[in-house]
């Protein structure tokens, strides 16, 4: 620790020297006052008042009782001294934390520069207690004032800090949340025609002598490839930072109404899905698009990894909530390895969870597998 950081912790060298012009200046007076013929001892008045403008430039900040114990020794041995004592009253309210160290010192001070053993009449008592409070109680309130004011700026410097890097911290989290969102919307909906996509080239090439089927499954492998790139240019032009994409597709999220035309998707692709009990709105938007979510991660998963199984979507209403429930038997032919790192069900669980319902995603004793889940409407 060097000797600034010991000695003026803090302070820049315009500061520092400030320190030692009042140092300086509080040792001209005791100095042009011992001169006086009243002054007292000189031959103590003078070593005193160097020793304070020593502790004065040294210890004034971090030690201010040592300066202004030998300002209170020098006033109670010559009342011109009192200078000392007033600089030293400041820098004892302006850096000593605790008002009992205050107070004493306050006292020892009045005592000091009042000289009461000194006094005559009632008069000279009147002055010497007028003259304590403007050498002592004043510089000392002022100092206390200055102290509380610098650690109420600290205080509010230090929440407007913290209340800063809440904000980016917030934003920060807002911005990973909306990301997550995005590429949770971005896999449902585009790896779900895409998926479409393979099953209709799959068929194209089972059913390669009959021209009319042929036909039929390019023109809704078009369709879907079509729709996946309009859904990917929508979200792409959302996420436009200071853009406005006037020609990007809008329209309303799906919902529980728009299942019947995802099940007629699925089946126009090879798929053979059953809907049950089709489902009445239940008037939550956020519930009824993580149903429709469900059903179509659920039914991507199939045609990934159980080609030709038969699938089950049931959606029905208990005290509970809404229950969504895709079953789908084994697979009628050997699946090839499928693409993908398991982040659907994995953000299915995040929506369902977000929500404060419940999924459930396991296999069956069959060689099939159950997704299901509870959502609270």
């Amino acid at each position: 620790m060097g000797l600034r950081a010991r000695f003026w912790p803090g302070l820049r060298t315009r500061s520092i020297w400030l320190e030692a012009a009042i140092a300086l200046a509080a040792t001209v007076v005791v100095a042009v006052g011992a001169a006086a013929p009243d002054a007292g001892p000189l031959g103590v008045v003078l070593p005193l008042g160097a020793a304070l403008a020593v502790l004065l430039f040294l210890f004034r900040r971090t030690r201010p009782l040592l300066p202004f114990a030998v300002a209170a020794l020098e006033a109670a041995l010559s009342p011109v001294a009192s200078i000392g004592v007033l600089v030293t009253s400041y820098a004892v309210g302006r850096y000593v934390g605790g008002w009992p160290q205050r107070a004493v010192a306050a006292v020892a001070g009045a005592v000091a520069v009042t000289r009461p053993w000194s006094l005559g009449t009632l008069n000279e008592a009147a002055g010497a207690v007028g003259g304590a409070v403007l050498v002592v109680v004043l510089p000392g309130a002022l100092g206390a004032w200055a102290r509380t004011r610098a650690q109420l700026l600290a205080a509010l410097r230090e929440r407007a800090e913290r209340a800063e890097a809440e904000r980016e911290l917030l934003a920060r989290d807002a911005v990973l949340t909306e990301r997550t969102r995005i590429a949770r919307e971005m896999h449902d909906v585009v790896g779900h025609r895409v998926s479409l996509m393979v099953l209709q080239a799959g068929a194209i090439e089972v059913a390669a002598g009959d021209a009319a089927r042929v036909e039929q499954l390019a023109g809704q492998v078009q369709t879907a490839g079509r729709q996946a790139l309009d859904e990917l240019r929508h979200m792409v032009g959302v996420l436009r930072d200071g853009e406005v994409d006037d020609a990007a597709p809008l329209g309303p999220q799906p919902g529980l109404a728009d299942l019947p035309r995802l099940v007629a998707n699925a089946r126009e692709a090879g798929m053979t899905v059953e809907l049950c009990a089709p489902p009445e709105a239940v008037g939550d938007p956020a519930v009824e698009r993580a149903a429709y979510r469900i059903v179509q991660e659920a039914l991507t998963n199939v045609s990934k990894h159980a080609p030709g199984a038969p699938v089950t979507v049931t959606i029905g209403r208990t005290d509970e909530g809404l229950v969504v429930r895709v079953v789908n038997g084994p697979s009628s032919s050997t699946p090839g390895p499928a693409p993908g790192g398991g982040f659907g069900l994995v953000g299915l669980a995040e929506r369902v969870r977000t929500l404060g319902g419940r999924l459930r995603a396991e296999p069956r004793l069959d060689g099939g597998f159950l997704v299901e889940a509870v959502l609270p409407a």
